[in-house]
């Protein structure tokens, strides 16, 4: 092991310094490498991280991953997060990239395209110098997104980016430090593990497990069958002396390895010591590394203070300012510093410490009087030098002092230019400027706008519970008088107590606000008694907030427009949910004509409400006005940055695709929604998310995904006892029954439906579940089941919600299909035309289906064959695959010839097969058995058996070697 894991720099540097020592040990580490490497190769994207204590040599073999990537004929691309940096964001990304960036900037924003090239420059100094101004819309509907969606987008073009670096050798990015990073890199670095790139990359970080957050170290868990970890333990004793070699005695080495522990960053700065006996060394290498600042003299001692004050990687003229001394004295200094290996060149005239502990060594051997004057010289140079407030902000937040405008000020605009991309970042400098903002009536109104502020960066960044701090502490200085600011702060707390699954808390906080004004019943009271009303529907108690809708009129002489929008949303659902059909219909057509004319700024305020509408115009099957307010409403959850109800929108959105047939649309929509929820960290939204991502994976045909998504929403632990936790439930148990596991798929159904007693799902819902149940039924063999089931669709029929009556001759054709297929295909043709009217395409397509096998079942060919190929058609048109290839096997069985392979988009899987299908399929051409299989996938036997019933039928083959056949004469 090397002296001070030596960091590599830039691209291509990562191998050992000239005159440095072979590296000791690790062997074990160097095979996980290459095989690693060779899977990247092989089969793509792969996840590596490096964990150890300090000192224990990461960085060292991060030089010999670089150099063995860098063989392979990879672009090895390294940088490090650094412990004073760690707020900013993204700065290991830019360390590792920035200046490859520089050099090819032309050609990438040309493949990257506009947009994503300005968001890019958001994050990389190399692709904003260059970038015109922005002359078109969509750049200015970006800058007005202050949603958590800003980031996710971010992250989908820093993933295009990884993959524009990886073409055409691969890439090879390496992060050091990253226990270090901020908040947006490891978030980005979790999309990254969860939504790898296409092409041959190897991501490597490296980090301190003792001082990794939660997120970082189950990143590796994140990324399956891809990640692998590497653990850099203490040397043995033998490598130790192999280490120190033969100049150091055995009794000196026994006393150095003791007092090291092994770890070879202590071991070689203890033994550079030679003026001290081992015994008189400090048992930390903190104090070792302030021995070796001791020695240099004291004008180099100033500029590595200085430096270290300065930046992870410093320009000599900042360190002369911050030492005051000139530059000349400074670069005098760093000649010295040179010398004794304390800090070493970087890229473009600027140096670095060797090592981030020396760095702490020399920060914290400066006086802390001094350092908060070094600060502040900074700031104020670079202030005066006209740098980016994110560029000052980190040495004002140290040197401002109580009251300090210039201070306050300069957070401030720091903070809001980084709020859309790194919230965390924006929160972190919106409380430091509170911190320093005198509390006196003269900053109150100040005080109140940053709080506002400062709460919405820690929501959106999913500190909830640091948001709902903050909203409490507004509520602490509002006068008691005040009520509609109250009202106001007291709702958003309210909607933060219900994101973050405490209803009970939201509903006491709503209750006592609402003790304190003088007129409940005013209009200022409204806002309140609106959260009440959601709270209560949210538990499924419709009775109750009909009880308080009861007790709010339509509008008032003080109402302003936007609040008489918001209660009508409120009004429909409820209506629905007690069966006053017509009441629902006739209060969500007055809801849409004040909605629609309502302007944008006003919906904002109230998108909560506007939300129960968009939810209760679907739960109706009023698809297209549904799709239009989830739009609109969506439009405005981005510009005003609510991403708590954006995501919401977001599944309502989905679900209402999903139902439309556009289940691409819907697949698109909702990993966004499921992308939100996580960064919102969420467990309600999430749920939500993931619900609607569960029904889109199984009915577009990966079972697999379908019920990883459903797994994870009922195992979330959240929505006992409320709708939406029943909606995980149930569809769970319709992606086991698209899955073919029937039985157990019904047995889900029934359950999250209360066994159809009291139920808290809604009517369309229990009527599409018992169709489904009744599929299950005769697909089993038992048509008396199934026309139990299809009575039971027949008593939820309602002549006002034509969506869902097409479902129940649909539900009575499954039972029929086995005994009288000629009038079984007759109701499935009545089903398929009223389904088709009402645009449930899908299930348009299951009827068309349904009646191609009746009709066959029947004797009646060349009428089977027609719906059948109706049904591939429909099918073919939504993006459903999976029943897209149950037709073409039907149509196969009818003596049609159809093409093998399902036409789809480019680089999509042969033959129709889902990711999850082909990786299984892949290697059982490569001979593996299924025990094999699921251990490598980290799967269940049973799951693997599932999947490989899928792919035979899909490829048409009955055996392991008809797989192989098949597979390899497609390539």
């Amino acid at each position: 092991m090397n002296s001070g894991e030596t960091p590599p720099f830039g691209e291509g540097s990562g191998r050992p310094q000239p005159g440095e020592a072979p590296l000791v040990g690790r062997r074990e580490a160097l095979k996980s490498f290459s095989q690693a490497t060779d899977a990247a190769v092989t089969r793509g994207f792969q996840f590596l991280t490096i964990v150890g204590e300090p000192g224990a040599g990461k960085t060292r073999l991060l030089a010999e991953l670089t150099a063995l990537t860098t063989g392979l004929g990879f672009t090895a691309l390294s940088g490090r997060a650094a412990e004073f940096e760690q707020i900013m964001p993204f700065s290991g990304l830019v360390d590792a990239l920035d200046d490859h960036l520089e050099a090819r900037r032309d050609d990438l924003c040309e493949r990257l395209g506009t947009a994503q090239a300005r968001r890019l420059a958001a994050v990389f100094p190399a692709l904003a110098a260059k970038m015109p101004d922005a002359d078109d819309g969509a750049d200015q509907d970006e800058n007005a997104d202050l949603s958590g969606m800003v980031r996710y987008r971010l992250y989908r073009a820093l993933r295009q980016l990884i993959d524009e670096l990886a073409h055409p050798g691969g890439l090879a990015l390496i992060l050091d430090d990253v226990h270090w990073a901020d908040d947006s890199s490891v978030e980005f670095l979790d999309h990254l593990v969860r939504h790898p790139p296409r092409g041959r990359v190897l991501l490597a970080v490296a980090y301190r497990p003792a001082q990794a957050g939660p997120r970082l170290s189950a990143l590796v868990m994140g990324a399956g069958a891809r990640g692998r970890q590497v653990t850099v333990g203490p040397l043995t004793r033998a490598e130790a002396e192999e280490l120190l070699g033969p100049g150091v005695n055995r009794t000196r080495g026994h006393a150095l390895y003791e007092a090291s522990g092994g770890n070879p960053l202590y071991l070689e700065a203890l033994a550079r010591m030679n003026r001290l006996d081992v015994g008189e060394l400090p048992p930390t290498v903190r104090a070792a590394l302030q021995v070796e600042l001791g020695d240099l003299s004291p004008r180099s001692l100033l500029v590595a203070q200085a430096a270290a004050v300065t930046a992870d990687e410093f320009e000599p003229a900042l360190a002369a300012v911050a030492a005051q001394v000139s530059e000349g004295a400074a670069l005098e200094a760093l000649n010295e510093l040179g010398a004794r290996d304390i800090v070493r060149p970087a890229a473009a005239g600027r140096f670095r410490f060797r090592h981030p502990l020396v760095r702490q060594a020399a920060y914290e051997s400066s006086a802390p009087g001094w350092r908060l004057a070094a600060h502040a010289r900074l700031a104020g140079h670079l202030a005066t030098l006209g740098a980016p407030a994110t560029v000052q902000a980190h040495h004002f937040e140290r040197a401002g002092s109580f009251g300090d405008r210039r201070a306050i000020a300069t957070l401030v605009e720091a903070a809001r230019r980084v709020a859309p991309q790194a919230p965390v970042t924006a929160a972190h400098w919106f409380r430091k400027a509170l911190d320093l903002m005198p509390d006196e009536p003269a900053t109150l109104e100040d005080r109140l706008e940053l709080l506002m502020e400062l709460s919405r960066a820690q929501s959106v960044s999913g500190r909830l519970t640091e948001g709902r701090d903050t909203a409490r502490e507004l509520l602490r200085l509002l006068p008691p008088d005040d009520h509609a600011r109250r009202a106001r702060a007291a709702r958003i707390c309210a909607l933060m107590e219900r994101q973050l699954d405490r209803p009970h808390e939201a509903r006491a906080l709503l209750l006592d606000e609402l003790r304190r004004m003088p007129d409940p019943r005013a209009a200022i009271a409204v806002p309140l008694r609106m959260r009440l009303v959601a709270e209560s529907m949210m538990r499924g108690e419709f009775r109750a907030a009909q009880a308080v809708l009861d007790l709010m009129p339509d509008s008032g002489d003080d109402w302003q427009p936007d609040l008489a929008a918001a209660v009508a949303a409120l009004r429909p659902m409820p209506a629905y949910a007690a069966g006053r059909i017509p009441d629902a219909l006739r209060h969500a057509d007055a809801a849409d004509r004040l909605i629609s004319s309502a302007l944008d700024e006003h919906l904002a305020e109230w998108l909560d409400a506007v939300a129960w509408l968009c939810w209760a115009e679907t739960n109706m099957g009023r698809y297209p006005v549904a799709l239009r307010h989830f739009e609109r409403a969506a439009a405005v959850a981005r510009s005003s940055g609510q991403t708590y109800i954006l995501t919401n929108l977001l599944a309502g959105k989905a679900k209402t695709l999903l139902h439309m047939g556009r289940l691409p649309e819907a697949l698109a929509t909702i990993d966004e929604s499921v992308e939100g929820a996580r960064m919102l960290e969420s467990g309600q939204q999430l749920v939500f998310a993931l619900t609607q991502l569960c029904l889109a994976a199984a009915w577009t045909g990966d079972h697999d995904a379908g019920l990883r998504a459903g797994e994870e929403a009922v195992q979330a632990g959240v929505g006992a006892g409320e709708a939406w936790g029943d909606m995980a439930r149930q569809a769970r148990g319709v992606a086991l029954v698209t899955a073919g596991r029937l039985e157990e798929g019904a047995e889900a159904i029934v359950d999250a439906c209360s066994k159809f007693a009291d139920s808290r799902l809604d009517r369309g819902t229990l009527v599409s579940s018992i169709e489904l149940l009744a599929h299950a039924e005769a697909a089993l063999g038992r048509p008396a089941g199934a026309s139990a089931w299809a009575d039971r669709a027949a008593a939820l029929a309602h002549p006002d919600l034509p969506a869902f009556s097409g479902l129940i001759p649909l539900a009575r054709a499954h039972a029929l299909r086995a005994g009288e297929p000629a009038a079984a295909a007759a109701l499935a043709d009545e089903a398929a035309s009223m389904l088709s009217a009402h645009e449930r395409r899908v299930d348009a397509g299951r009827a068309l289906l349904l009646a191609g096998l009746a009709y066959g079942n029947a004797g009646e060919r060349n009428l089977a064959r027609e719906r059948l190929q109706e049904a591939a058609t429909v099918f073919e048109a939504c993006g459903a695959r999976g029943l897209r290839a149950q037709v073409m096997r039907e149509q196969r069985r009818n003596g049609v010839r159809v093409a093998t392979a399902v036409q789809g988009t480019p680089g999509a899987a042969p033959y129709g097969l889902s990711p999850r299908e082909l990786q299984i399929a892949t290697l059982v051409v490569e001979g593996l058995t299924n025990q094999q299989i699921a251990e490598q996938l980290f799967l269940s036997v049973r799951t693997v058996e599932t999947h490989l019933s899928h792919i035979f039928a899909k490829l048409g083959v009955g055996s392991r070697v008809g797989v192989a056949t098949k597979l390899n004469r497609g390539s």
